[in-house]
């Protein structure tokens, strides 16, 4: 793609993102989520290939679908209130719709099949652009609206997309798919926690997308696109093969990592408000999670793969894409004694 294009693109994708976030009038944040979804296309899209032509089609439909959904919700609040603005949204019907949108456009199970498809048929670059910066829109929405939305969608939804986040990640191989189901599991502890805590769900978020974006610079340096491949990621670097392990394990949410913190905070605020039954089932499906991150860090770190001669030699080339990853494999492990001043 002509750099000149690529800029134009990738500076419509943040401003959409930064008008639906700043935005009180939904037509406005409307207009920020058509924005956005019109200039990822080109970028999913730009290898001129059948599969990659799908997968724009694919979400392109998803999210013009997720969009005129929410302006129909937003219309019929007006047509019964009056008011256009987002926190004023109390209408019993618009709610339902809008929640039923937001997931859509987030990937929540059970509208989760586009997400790990169109993963799978775009760049490694594209995908994290799609679980990473793609997910800020509709959670600044969510984030807007949490008050009124109906709890008892959202965790339906948040135990849904936990469960099949958890349990679809145990048969995959290719690393866009997992990344796609352990986003579609994050997301879920989320909306857990959305009604309860906005403070902790921006937490949440946050520390999601470092973790997200960690692995996908990994993935992105090795050209790492199935387990397989991370296999050999030793003969690459072996330096970058123990950032790769911190990361999978922060992912797991595994103690003391900083992917620990927000399932620990989350817990900890849903058993205060006497709801038992949800974090215990959040705390049992993010073991199938974790499964399928400890595989991945025993194929990649603690077995070595049968390799040619040329293979075992390639951490003496340099690398065609320098990615300093440093700082957010750091940001794994120092955030950790932060918690007391992070927990409320």
């Amino acid at each position: 793609m002509n750099p000149l294009i690529s800029s134009i693109m990738i500076s419509n994708l943040a401003l959409g993102a930064i008008i639906t976030a700043t935005s009180f009038h939904w037509f406005l944040a409307w207009i920020g989520l058509e924005l956005n979804t019109l200039a990822i296309i080109p970028i999913l899209a730009k290898q001129h290939h059948p599969r990659a032509t799908e997968s724009a089609t694919k979400y392109f439909i998803i999210q013009a679908t997720a969009s005129s959904i929410i302006l129909f919700s937003s219309m019929f609040n007006a047509w019964h209130t009056g008011i256009w603005d987002i926190t004023q949204l109390s209408t019993q019907p618009a709610t339902t719709m809008l929640t039923v949108a937001l997931a859509m456009k987030l990937g929540l199970a059970p509208m989760h099949f586009w997400l790990p498809e169109v993963m799978q048929g775009t760049t490694l670059s594209s995908a994290l652009i799609i679980t990473t910066w793609q997910k800020l829109p509709p959670m600044a929405l969510l984030y807007l609206t949490a008050p009124h939305l109906p709890i008892t969608i959202l965790l339906l939804l948040a135990i849904f997309s936990t469960l099949i986040g958890g349990w679809s990640g145990l048969n995959q191989t290719q690393m866009r798919k997992i990344m796609a189901y352990s986003s579609i599991a994050h997301l879920g502890w989320m909306l857990a926690i959305l009604s309860l805590s906005n403070n902790l769900l921006l937490f949440t978020l946050l520390i999601y997308i470092i973790m997200t974006y960690s692995m996908f610079l990994t993935l992105i340096f090795s050209s790492s696109k199935t387990a397989k491949d991370l296999g050999q990621l030793w003969s690459t670097s072996p330096t970058i093969t123990s950032t790769t392990m911190i990361t999978l394990i922060s992912l797991g949410g595994l103690p003391p990592l900083t992917g620990f913190l927000p399932k620990w905070l989350i817990l900890e605020e849903l058993t205060t408000n006497h709801l038992i039954p949800l974090a215990t089932t959040l705390a049992l499906s993010s073991l199938l999670s974790l499964m399928f991150y400890m595989r991945l860090t025993y194929t990649t770190t603690l077995t070595i793969s049968p390799n040619t001669t040329n293979s075992m030699m390639k951490w003496r080339f340099k690398p065609t894409k320098l990615l300093n990853l440093t700082p957010t494999a750091i940001s794994l492990l120092i955030l950790t004694p932060l918690m007391p001043l992070i927990s409320p």
